[in-house]
């Protein structure tokens, strides 16, 4: 059974304006303890695939708002045991490599993943981001795509940006631009799900 989890309910509402009630949708709460908790429910209650939908940020400047990226892997920026054991930023500590590996279909370009317990401009995220390689962030995604490792849950992720680095406060992009952002995911979900 195909489980789709959102962060936010605009964005499970444009989703469900896609796939009316085809698919169960969840609505997990912003964070990646709320993604990991709704993602490891999905699972005890029979998910076989879990499907994250949502907006992220862009962190390669040449992004544009509402573009649709699928996720090829993940990792959780905000993870560092570096200074306990020596490794990188962002490897769990059960892992050998920070990427979670995703499932694609190949229909919309794919990025890494940055997911992260804050939604900052940080100048300090972004030299981690760039270090990792990541040019999409959220706050939900790797968390979700951990949690699917762990139990062998097939895991893919549909992001759509709403705001990008270096064009002004990525926040107050946010804001501007979540309703043409939740469009686009209401569109590109149709032929991805």
């Amino acid at each position: 059974m195909k489980v789709i989890i959102t962060a936010m309910k605009n964005e499970a509402d444009a989703v469900k304006a896609a796939l009316g009630d085809s698919i169960k949708i969840i609505i997990s709460g912003i964070g990646k303890v709320n993604a990991a908790a709704a993602t490891q429910k999905a699972i005890l209650e029979g998910a076989t695939e879990i499907l994250n939908c949502g907006l992220c940020g862009g962190i390669d400047e040449n992004m544009r708002i509402p573009e649709v990226y699928e996720v090829e892997s993940a990792v959780e920026y905000d993870f560092d045991l570096s200074d306990v054991n020596g490794t990188s930023v962002g490897v769990l500590d059960e892992r050998n490599s920070a990427y979670i590996p995703a499932t694609t279909k190949g229909i919309y370009p794919a990025k890494i993943l940055a997911s992260g317990d804050r939604f900052k401009n940080d100048t300090s995220d972004f030299a981690l981001l760039d270090q990792l390689n990541c040019t999409l962030r959220d706050m939900e995604g790797a968390a979700i795509a951990h949690i699917c490792e762990k139990n062998n849950v097939a895991f893919r992720a549909l992001k759509v940006v709403s705001d990008v680095r270096g064009l002004g406060s990525m926040p107050e992009q946010y804001l501007a631009n979540s309703k043409i952002a939740l469009s686009a995911l209401s569109d590109a979900v149709r032929k991805w799900a």
